[in-house]
């Protein structure tokens, strides 16, 4: 009978203690697959998606990974994984964005890889808090113009009354100055390829185009207007000023980086940030305001406070009378932490810890901003509209509360983010300021079928309208 050596058995010894080792600290989270071989749990997911996430936090915890469609999803709820998305240098936000942003925009991967910090960074120039003063006076002007267009009284889907007037006054001033058709048709026909390219927009993110043949109409509609405008919108000079618009900026910083034609596709990209998320904003905060009937009277007393009874003359908002109005303010930020992006994403670089796990590179690393904002730990009685918790936010200073990550956070947060607040506060105080409105259905509840951007309405919800004497 033959002996091992006691060499052989030490050395299998250490590499069996070793391979326990890594393997302990390369334990993983709790994985969510499923039977079926690359789509995962994906059908399960897709149904319910925020409803699916909040079910396995509960099943499973702080940290859990759902894989589905190919992907793997880590999602992290609690201090410990949020402080690693926001702060790691091992997770990286364009890395995690890039398919999607080729896929909806056909911007290539290399082309978006170099051009992103720098459009990033002009862009936040651009519609920064220091240069908030330029848009002001636009913003009021276009409303103005557009309010016209609504007549004495009315009754109209709300959602359709936000779109009606803030898709042109964004257009116009982000992009050209008489740049939104004027048309019926033209404007039908807007209404029609961007509502659908924005409704189909996360399915678009992720599958292919061929699957999708309305959605991939309405953006090949989208991109071929922009291919027309684009000249117009380079050689237009504004006759106040001449400050460029941020689609002439950015055109500017295409033409010096790049010799890809790619202008229509940027176009395509700008148009969405600026108008998906702000419309659906001011359409549930006006929502919220007028479904609490205390809070609407005391913002309506406050703008006759600031600007006196409605009447034919065109009023003008300025800073300082915004500073006067802070609950309208603190109505736009309750609104967008009770309807907050169901989620955002960072692609894991190298493993990380969290908790007792390792998070594996390749991880696409998601935080719920939806869920974030429902933990009462950070949000006391979460699920109620109360504007007042932003009295301690130092606004003043431009910091939102802790634990606030709709617009995200660290170095990529959204860099529209002030002038969407900006819009929105004039919007509503216009719309106060000229019309008595009530609402004829209740508060609609949100969709659960999106996590990509603020949540979408489920079903209709009717304004009334009537004009102040």
């Amino acid at each position: 009978m033959e002996f091992i050596s006691p060499t052989v058995i030490i050395i299998l010894g250490c590499i069996t203690l070793l391979l326990l080792l890594q393997w302990k600290n390369l334990r993983g989270p709790p994985c969510i697959g499923g039977w079926i071989p690359w789509i995962g749990a994906g059908f399960e997911f897709a149904k319910n998606p925020l409803e699916f996430i909040e079910k396995a936090r509960i099943k499973y915890g702080p940290i859990f990974t759902v894989f589905a469609m190919g992907t793997r999803m880590t999602f992290v709820t609690e201090e410990e994984g949020i402080n690693v998305f926001l702060k790691s240098k091992e997770v990286n936000f364009e890395l995690a964005v890039q398919n999607p942003v080729y896929r909806t925009a056909s911007i290539p991967k290399n082309i978006f890889l170099k051009l992103h910090e720098k459009l990033y960074v002009m862009v936040k120039g651009k519609m920064g808090t220091f240069n908030l003063y330029q848009f002001t006076g636009q913003l009021t002007e276009e409303l103005h113009h557009q309010l016209e267009s609504l007549g004495l009284h009315g009754t109209m889907d709300l959602n359709n009354l936000v779109r009606h007037l803030l898709y042109p006054v964004t257009v116009n001033v982000l992009f050209k100055k008489g740049l939104f058709p004027t048309n019926e048709k033209k404007i039908r026909e807007f209404h029609q390829h961007f509502q659908a390219y924005d409704e189909g927009f996360e399915y678009g993110s992720q599958l292919p185009e061929c699957l999708l043949r309305n959605w991939s109409k309405s953006k090949k509609w989208l991109l071929a207007l922009f291919e027309k405008k684009i000249p117009d919108i380079k050689t237009y000079k504004s006759t106040k000023d001449n400050s460029l618009t941020v689609m002439q900026a950015l055109l500017d910083l295409l033409e010096m980086e790049t010799n890809e034609q790619k202008s229509p596709n940027y176009g395509l990209l700008l148009l969405w940030a600026s108008l998906s998320n702000a419309v659906l904003v001011a359409f549930w905060t006006l929502a919220f305001v007028l479904s609490h009937p205390n809070i609407h009277r005391t913002i309506v007393e406050g703008i006759s406070s600031v600007f006196g009874t409605a009447g034919k003359d065109k009023i003008k908002v300025s800073e300082d009378d915004l500073k006067k109005l802070p609950l309208i303010k603190w109505c736009i930020l309750e609104t967008t932490r009770l309807r907050a992006p169901g989620v955002i994403t960072r692609k894991v670089l190298k493993p990380v810890k969290i908790l007792n796990y390792t998070v594996p590179s390749g991880d696409l690393l998601m935080l719920s901003p939806f869920w974030l904002h429902r933990n009462p730990k950070y949000f006391p009685e979460p699920d109620l509209f109360k504007p007042e918790r932003w009295k301690k936010a130092n606004l003043e200073k431009h910091a939102f509360l802790d634990c606030f990550v709709a617009f995200g956070s660290g170095k990529y947060q959204c860099p529209g983010r002030w002038l969407a607040l900006l819009e929105i506060q004039i919007f509503i105080i216009l719309i106060f300021y000229y019309y008595d409105c009530s609402l004829l259905d209740p508060l609609p509840k949100q969709s659960s079928l999106h996590l990509v951007g603020v949540q979408q309405p489920e079903g209709e919800c009717r304004i009334q309208f009537k004009q102040r004497k």
